[in-house]
């Protein structure tokens, strides 16, 4: 199965294109307002326009309402919910039975001790989403640019399909598919300018690598 490559919190359309020009097979939209790639609803509906099939179009919320979900649904009709926040099994139980939407919920991973829920949340999603768990101090969640020990993920037995963030770049994304052996990754920092400012040419730069380190993977 091909390598899926996802470039989230997008907010232009320049950067959307270039995402979608390149190849990406996610296209994620940040519907949490402290975050810097914060979308409104206006500017999704016209983002999710431009999509046109030609990707899956996910939105990410994080301990969002159902009001709020139902809104972001109506607007951009994404083909994926990721839940980045502290939503139960029971809730997402919840959210399939009502959006009937598949559902990616993100774990944050620092030691052994965090892949302990796994089984309950692996039983509810379509998929999983490994990402760095954000410092003590932070004040949104998220890798927020930094990444996991990637080698916690060795001989994982999920029978989910699973993907990894936090801290992805152009330099390190062949050697987390390498020591992973996920099926996707997902980047949003690693083709940043500056916090939230997504970089068409590093996006363009990080799809041709996760592309390279496909191939390495199957070699």
């Amino acid at each position: 199965m091909s390598l899926l490559v996802k470039i989230c919190g997008l907010t232009t359309p320049d950067t959307l294109a270039s995402a979608l020009d390149a190849g990406a097979d996610m296209v994620g939209f940040v519907f949490f307002p402290p975050s810097p790639r914060h979308v409104g609803l206006t500017a999704a509906r016209e983002l999710g326009r431009d999509v046109r099939g030609r990707a899956l179009k996910v939105a990410l919320t994080v301990d969002a309402d159902d009001a709020m979900i139902e809104n972001i649904v109506e607007t951009l009709r994404p083909d994926l919910l990721q839940l980045h926040g502290r939503e139960s099994i029971a809730r997402i139980r919840d959210l399939k039975q009502r959006f009937g939407l598949p559902i990616m919920k993100a774990i944050p991973v620092a030691t052994d001790a965090d892949l302990a829920p796994l089984a309950g949340y692996a039983d509810v999603c379509d998929r999983i989403l490994f990402d760095a768990r954000a410092p003590k101090d932070a004040t949104r969640p998220g890798g927020l640019g930094a990444t996991f020990d990637w080698r916690l993920l060795q001989g994982l037995k999920l029978d989910r399909p699973f993907m990894v963030s936090g801290g992805l770049s152009v330099d390190n994304v062949a050697e987390a598919v390498r020591i992973t052996r996920a099926g996707g990754v997902d980047v949003s920092s690693g083709v940043e300018r500056t916090p939230g400012v997504k970089d068409c040419d590093m996006i363009r730069d990080f799809i041709r690598a996760a592309r390279a380190a496909e191939e390495l993977s199957v070699q």
